[in-house]
């Protein structure tokens, strides 16, 4: 049967080729080379933003706040001196020394904050300015005595006044200077952040589109192939074997498609042989039911018909011997003791095979069986045998199983009566049976001292009809052994002589364990 297989795929040329795995790989490569492209850029705004607050933060507003602090400490300079100059009383000094203090230490932290040429220019013109202040006006006033303080004041005054508003002009346009600086480093902020902001907008939008593509690139390229697979497969399993599955999407999923259009190809190959076969097997079920209802026949004749004109030849030829033995001569006396034997060894043989042919059934009832009560029924029926072979038969506590109590019972004498048939001519038979439940199944063990079975006859003794010893050296017909592996068998068991065994044969055989069985106590061997 040949199916073209459709495929369907909008990618030609190399990109048809591609992978699953490689489509992925390119996907994540370019996703990963524009997050951290995005990434490098928002690091960037980020670092900008840092470094101009940093500014504005650390350097400008700082700077300005210490300008105003040391344009007050001057002021404060000059109040003091000019009240002290005016009124001689040494209690105007105090806001002048306050104010040096604080102008030194407002011009150390002004210092380092004012490192650029016009900044450190405008604090070196405050500063020269200041000195001068102080050099002409402020420190010969603060240290003259309050009589001489108050002419040295007037003497000064306009010089003082001079050049304390040409300082108060260039701590005017040094605070200026540094208040447009930090105007400009805020507005620098704020373009900063406004600019940070869009870049994690653009990177947030880029990040959701990637996802959509990616999101819809999988949707197209594996999910929904997968699916339309998926749904053609399921279709296939409910029975629809004409269905083609078609194969979309990148190539090793349409190579996925052919893979298994191949497979239900070659199972609709197979389900047609199985229906040939399945045909077949119906028609051999059919002869094999002929076949069983023919031996089903063949059992009643032989059971009837058979087994009448066999007992008359048998009675016949017994009468003859006893009426006719002695007044023949002796080979007429051997050939009817020929004809008496082989009617009744024909009879023997025709009631074994009966008894063969009915295991499973005949005798076909499941159900719990004790295995004490049948070991009990066994021992009874062999109590003559027993009693004048000497024999000792010793078992341990017997389970209850599930089976056919009869079978099970023709199980139990076929073992016992070889382990005391065969026994040893210089020892009387002593026979153990034993039980062991192991994962819910039950092994038994039934060993004698007899004369044992040679290795190469382990599997040989459970075919039917063979024997490994003459008619007569030990009676029977060779039936026994197998009978007892039919009897497990149709039990779901296993049966076998164990091989490490040497004094005498031990038979070990299964049986499947029951629930309550394979939990039941033991209790000590019994006779």
């Amino acid at each position: 049967m040949q199916t073209a297989i459709e495929t369907e795929s909008s990618d030609t040329g190399v990109l048809s080729g591609w992978t699953t795995r490689r489509w992925l790989r390119t996907g994540v490569a370019t996703t990963l080379a524009v997050l951290a492209v995005l990434g490098s850029l928002g690091g960037w705004a980020m670092w900008r933003t840092s470094q101009i607050t940093s500014e504005l933060v650390d350097r400008r507003s700082p700077a300005l706040i210490e300008a105003m602090r040391l344009e007050q400490a001057m002021v404060n300079q000059e109040t003091g001196i000019r009240g002290y100059g005016l009124s001689g009383r040494a209690d105007f000094l105090q806001p002048y020394a306050q104010g040096v203090t604080d102008e030194k230490a407002a011009l150390r932290l002004l210092r380092p904050l004012v490192e650029d040429d016009r900044a450190a220019a405008d604090l070196a013109e405050v500063e020269r300015l200041a000195g001068t202040w102080q050099r002409r006006v402020a420190r010969p006033i603060s240290a003259a005595p309050a009589g001489e303080a108050v002419k040295l004041a007037t003497e000064r005054a306009a010089e003082g006044k001079s050049d304390f508003d040409a300082l108060r002009r260039s701590m005017a346009r040094q605070q200026d200077r540094l208040q447009e600086e930090r105007a400009a480093a805020a507005r620098a902020l704020s373009r900063a952040e406004t600019l940070r902001n869009w870049m994690f907008a653009v990177i947030a939008l880029v990040i959701v589109l990637v996802a959509v593509l990616v999101f819809e690139g999988l949707r197209r390229g594996v999910t929904a192939p997968l699916t339309r697979l998926g749904s053609a497969a399921r279709e296939v399993a409910r029975g629809r074997f004409d269905r083609s599955l078609v194969g979309t999407g990148p190539a090793d999923l349409r190579q996925l498609a052919l893979d298994t259009e191949a497979m239900r190809q070659r199972l609709v190959e197979e389900l047609k042989f199985s229906e040939q076969a399945r045909t077949l097997l119906d028609e051999q079920a059919e002869d094999l039911k002929r076949s069983n209802t023919e031996l089903e026949q063949f059992a009643y004749v032989a059971s009837h018909d058979l087994q009448e004109p066999l007992r008359k030849v048998s009675s016949f030829t017994q009468l003859l011997q006893r009426r006719y033995g002695g007044q023949l001569d002796a080979k007429a006396d051997q050939y009817i003791a020929f004809a008496v034997d082989g009617a009744n060894r024909m009879q023997t043989l025709i009631n074994d095979l009966l008894a063969f042919s009915r295991v499973g059934r005949v005798h076909n009832d499941h159900q719990t069986v004790d295995l004490e009560s049948v070991m009990t029924k066994v021992l009874d029926d062999l109590s003559v045998t027993i009693e004048e072979t000497d024999a000792e038969i010793a078992h341990d506590p017997l389970p209850t199983v599930v089976g056919d109590a009869t079978q099970l019972g023709m199980l139990w004498q076929n073992l016992l009566s070889n382990a005391i048939k065969f026994r040893s001519p210089d020892r009387p038979p002593r026979v153990q049976v034993s039980a062991v439940c192991h994962d819910d199944v039950w092994t038994f063990a039934v060993t004698d001292n007899g004369i044992g079975i040679a290795p190469e006859f382990h599997e040989k003794v459970f075919v039917l009809f063979q024997r490994l010893h003459t008619k007569d050296a030990y009676p029977g017909t060779g039936i026994g052994l197998a009978m007892c592996n039919k009897v497990v068998e149709f039990h779901g068991g296993t049966i076998g002589i164990d091989a490490g065994h040497t004094t005498g044969t031990r038979v070990v055989f299964t049986l499947p364990a029951t629930a309550s069985s394979s939990a039941a106590p033991q209790r000590g061997a019994q006779p």
